[in-house]
């Protein structure tokens, strides 16, 4: 029986779909979501596997998680999209777009490209790793424990997030840190497939990020033909986050179109 991917929908229209980066969740894309659904979108917010509320599994590759997409709309019978996602959920959307084209009418990629990144989350794992949970009874206690290893208060608080009660007086964590721990290699992967998109795509950067340089339109246009590049200013890798307003008027413009 397949395992289908956990999400909060809101609004009517045109389906559109959003998934979150590498240790994010549904709730991250909660206050342009309804943005999205008062343009006249149904939007669906989803947890990809080991994340959020979605199911918890060893495997994890891009194959997987386009192939996880794909399950999640055939079973809210959606037989065609437009995406949005941001980091690692730009990477399944790509390789979703490539391998399933004729369930995808647009795509939107935040801050990222189809090119290899090396792993570079491992401190952010590593403070995970050391920081247990177990018996800690507040969300105040985790985060002093988190501090001495993420200084970073914004990256804290985006981790937080995650923060549940397991139990009564047990606070877990929402994402499956074991495996993704053991899976950072995959993380950094490019998409697999050889084919490309050639419907529409746009692409945007944060302007103080370096995760999508001016080099990498070559790769990009290799792998989406009809790809547009655009950059958000006073933003970056974070650029939903960081210039939300920017980030809804270009993707609306283009969704628009």
């Amino acid at each position: 029986m397949r395992q289908i991917l956990h999400s909060k929908i809101i609004g009517e229209g045109k389906p559109i779909c959003i998934l979150h980066g590498f240790l994010g969740m549904s709730d991250n894309w909660k206050t342009l979501g309804s943005q999205y659904a008062n343009e006249g979108m149904q939007v669906h917010l989803i947890d990809q596997r080991n994340h959020g509320k979605s199911f918890h599994a060893d495997t994890f590759n891009y194959d997987i998680l386009a192939e996880d997409l794909k399950n999640y709309l055939e079973h809210h019978g959606i037989e065609q999209t437009i995406l949005i996602g941001h980091s690692m959920g730009g990477k399944t959307v790509m390789q979703f777009a490539c391998s399933y084209p004729n369930m995808t009418r647009k795509i939107i990629v935040a801050d990222i490209a189809p090119k290899f990144y090396p792993p570079h989350h491992q401190t952010i794992i590593d403070g995970l790793n050391i920081v247990s949970t177990e018996g800690l009874t507040s969300r105040k206690e985790v985060d002093a424990n988190l501090a001495k290893h993420i200084p970073e208060i914004g990256i804290r608080q985006f981790l937080l997030k995650n923060l549940y009660w397991e139990e009564k007086g047990k606070l877990g964590f929402r994402f499956n840190l074991k495996v993704l721990k053991n899976k950072m290699e995959e993380i950094g992967e490019n998409i697999s497939n050889s084919d490309s998109y050639n419907g529409p795509t746009l692409f945007l950067r944060g302007d103080k990020s370096e995760y999508v340089m001016p080099n990498d339109s070559p790769i990009i246009k290799s792998y989406f033909p009809n790809a547009v590049i655009e950059t958000i200013d006073n933003a970056g890798h974070w650029l939903h986050a960081e210039n939300p307003k920017q980030f809804f008027s270009k993707s609306v413009l283009f969704i628009n179109q």
